[in-house]
């Protein structure tokens, strides 16, 4: 039987296990990773504009301040909105409410409400609110197209006129809000519904 007497002679084949041991596993033979592409940070308005491109015409012209014919339809019609809102420090923070459909109170063709509505007390969007008035407003129908985004100023209220008007509730209980959210219009229009259709959302 050959054995290896040198580093040029042949190598003897590996003797087999002692009784009782098993033979040593060699190592998995792992492949050298892929290549993976460079992560590229947008950093400026013109770079993104580059991507992006221009706005259509059409979409800056229906920007408006004041509560269209279409914009109350939704309103009227729409039982769920997310607000956000962000503290004085930018930290933002995104709310569902909902109730029955017409639960956001008209107050005048540029400004709204929300009834504050029992929850787990912990306020996040009042409090920030109070730190900073900036708010906006996504309203969705369930199984519609329709999108309305609203922005604004807003302030927490203990009373206001049109209270008695925010009572009725999904929960068939007559319940005056203890606070509302006003909401002074900045801008508001309808959106893109591409989302929606890309989700399925309503299927």
């Amino acid at each position: 039987m050959s054995t290896l007497t040198g580093h040029d002679g042949p190598t003897a084949p590996p003797a087999p296990p002692a009784p009782g041991t098993t033979a040593p596993t060699q190592a998995p033979v792992t492949e050298a990773p892929a290549p993976q592409a460079p992560t590229t940070e947008i950093r400026s308005p013109r770079e993104l504009a580059a991507l992006l491109g221009e706005p259509w015409p059409v979409v800056i012209e229906k920007v408006h301040d004041r509560l269209a014919p279409e914009d109350l339809d939704i309103l009227a019609r729409a039982p769920f909105c997310v607000l956000s809102t962000s503290d004085e420090a930018g930290n933002c923070d995104a709310s569902p409410r909902g109730d029955l459909p017409g639960f956001t109170h008209v107050v005048d063709a540029s400004t709204i409400a929300l009834p504050e509505r029992p929850g787990n007390r912990r306020g996040d969007s009042l409090h920030n609110i109070l730190r900073n008035p900036h708010v906006g407003l996504l309203y969705l129908i369930p199984g519609g197209k329709e999108v309305l985004r609203v922005n604004g100023r807003a302030r927490v209220l203990s009373e206001a006129p049109y209270f008695d008007a925010m009572k009725a509730t999904a929960a068939g209980k007559a319940l005056r809000p203890a606070l509302a959210i006003e909401i002074a219009i900045d801008e508001i229009f309808l959106h893109c519904p591409q989302s929606l259709r890309r989700a399925a959302l309503w299927k």
